[in-house]
């Protein structure tokens, strides 16, 4: 649960990050700013199902 609440906060800092960067038109930055928020917001958000619907962990197919 813990990496899961990390892997958000990272998420949420990204998608500051991501409004940043798209005010200033630098879309080299929103670009990966846009890929971290994809990809560490799907971790996280499937760390987080995964602990409250499989006790405490485990794949989730």
């Amino acid at each position: 649960m813990f990496l899961g609440l990390i892997t958000l906060g990272v998420t949420i800092l990204s998608l500051f990050g991501l409004i940043k960067e798209a005010k200033r038109k630098n879309f080299f930055g929103a670009g990966f700013a846009f890929v971290s928020v994809a990809v560490f917001g799907w971790f996280s958000i499937r760390t987080i199902i995964g602990v409250i619907f499989t006790d405490g962990g485990g794949v989730v197919a």
